[in-house]
């Protein structure tokens, strides 16, 4: 029993030792300044909510709106393509077919399932809440099924709004 425990401490001793050996011959200095320098570092928190989210207001979309063309939005909505479809006759797929969207009842079609939170947000698709819904969607409507992450820039946002009122039978008029 003796020898097993003279034989840790001999081992324990012997690693802390060459460890500190190992520390005086291969002693690095620290440098003076960082090998990568940053110029001007100022860090901002931002938090975003629904409120803080709704003053991008209907001043800002309209006016991306005006500069926006349908061709871009074509473009852009490829990236919904996946989930929606646009076709006066398409119906739905992953998401709910998004024929005529603008100016409808949000979770109204009657042949999808929407999540709790979508049925029962009881708004219209007006510019303004599209907007502010493609920036985001989880956080604009929580608890919404619908995982994508955004439309950050605000040209493919107006753009594509932009496409999805003209694919309807009665696009909203842009004032």
């Amino acid at each position: 029993m003796n020898k097993i425990i003279v034989s840790i401490l001999l081992a324990v001793i012997l690693i802390l030792g060459i460890n500190k050996i190992s520390d005086v011959i291969f002693y690095v200095e620290k440098p003076e300044k960082s090998a990568y320098q940053v110029a001007d570092v100022s860090t901002t928190t931002t938090t975003e909510t629904t409120s803080a989210s709704s003053s991008t207001g209907s001043g800002d979309i309209m006016a991306l709106l005006a500069s926006a063309s349908a061709a871009d939005g074509k473009k852009v909505f490829k990236k919904c393509a996946a989930c929606h479809s646009i076709a006066k006759e398409g119906g739905n797929k992953i998401g709910p077919a998004l024929w005529g969207v603008l100016g409808r009842q949000a979770g109204s079609i009657s042949d999808y399932k929407y999540s709790k939170a979508m049925a029962t947000h009881g708004k219209s698709w007006s510019f303004e809440e599209m907007n502010g819904f493609l920036i985001k969607p989880r956080d604009w409507i929580k608890g919404t099924k619908m995982t994508f992450v955004g439309l950050k820039k605000e040209t493919e946002r107006a753009a594509v709004i932009l496409y999805m009122n003209n694919n309807t039978d009665s696009p909203l008029p842009l004032k």
